[in-house]
């Protein structure tokens, strides 16, 4: 049970990275690779499950990483965030 609050807490941090981005606020790079791969990480694990959410984590790490080199269209930057943010507040009920 507390290592789903954990991963919650991390699709919430990477939710907020989202947001900062989407607002104009750029995160540090480092946050942005620590919650990429973290993300990536998580996807990988999950993946082998056959859940579609393993996939959300690494079309979510793949956009954050491209949003590094490339400026995305808001669209898809709030695709992620609202997922993130669902899955992060559905794991602390």
């Amino acid at each position: 049970m507390v290592l789903v609050k954990i991963l919650g807490g991390i699709d919430a941090l990477v939710a907020v990275v989202f947001l900062c981005e989407i607002f104009g606020i750029q995160p540090w790079l480092r946050i942005i690779l620590f919650c990429a791969g973290l993300l990536l990480l998580k996807g990988f694990i999950g993946l082998p499950t056959g859940d579609i959410l393993g996939l959300i984590d690494i079309f979510s790490s793949i956009i954050l990483l491209l949003s590094i080199f490339f400026a995305m269209p808001t669209v898809l930057l709030w695709i992620p965030t609202f997922l993130l943010l669902a899955k992060g507040l559905v794991s602390f009920l």
